[in-house]
């Protein structure tokens, strides 16, 4: 998705990729290494906790724009120009900048313009509409239990339906998917899973 969120954005050498998966064991180096190099105050604020990082997911991807010198800890990914032009349509193909200016209260990490996060579409097109953080989506899912009234609404011609399956340590969860469905199963790193049906064209 991200290949084809770059061409359709026409990124060409313009942006390059900084940083996609890491392991435990590099998240750790990472961020011991800027204790040691850039003080507590700026890693608290820009390297996340070993065990505690997007990267370690492999869903989260830091960009940058194409200069001489790239800082692979901030790296820089203006508002302007090819990286605002991919920041907007990446949305089509999944992707969210994840932590936004002002919302440092609700994500706890500081705003990282290079910073996006892979949620998936319709998930990405709903998050930018309502201009949610994906803390904030994931509190929001919670009104559209599997067993109650699901969020359903229309995007590209196409129709989804989305709802809330909370899951419990010690229960087993059954959920349902109508035939010739597609259909998506995600955690939501909280509490439990988010259901995403895929209808057909209307």
């Amino acid at each position: 998705m991200l290949t084809q969120a770059m061409t359709v954005a026409n990124c060409g050498n313009y942006i390059v990729p900084v940083s996609g998966y890491r392991t435990g064991k590099e998240q750790h180096d990472l961020y011991t290494d800027s204790l040691r190099e850039n003080g507590t105050e700026f890693t608290q604020k820009f390297v996340a906790l070993p065990g505690c990082s997007e990267h370690q997911t492999g869903l989260a991807i830091d960009l940058a724009e194409n200069t001489p010198d790239i800082d692979f800890i901030c790296p820089h990914f203006p508002y302007t120009g090819i990286c605002q032009i991919f920041r907007e349509k990446s949305v089509r193909y999944g992707f969210i900048e994840r932590y936004p200016a002002g919302c440092e209260q609700l994500t706890h990490i500081a705003q990282e313009p290079w910073h996006f996060r892979y949620v998936g579409y319709s998930h990405s097109e709903l998050m930018r509409e309502k201009q949610l953080t994906l803390e904030e989506y994931t509190d929001y899912l919670k009104r559209f239990p599997y067993n109650g009234i699901h969020l359903q609404f229309q995007l590209a011609k196409r129709s989804f339906e989305i709802c809330y399956v909370p899951v419990l340590s010690d229960k087993l969860v059954h959920v349902e998917i109508p035939d010739k469905t597609l259909y998506q199963i995600s955690g939501n790193n909280v509490d439990g899973f988010v259901v995403t049906l895929w209808r057909n064209p209307v």
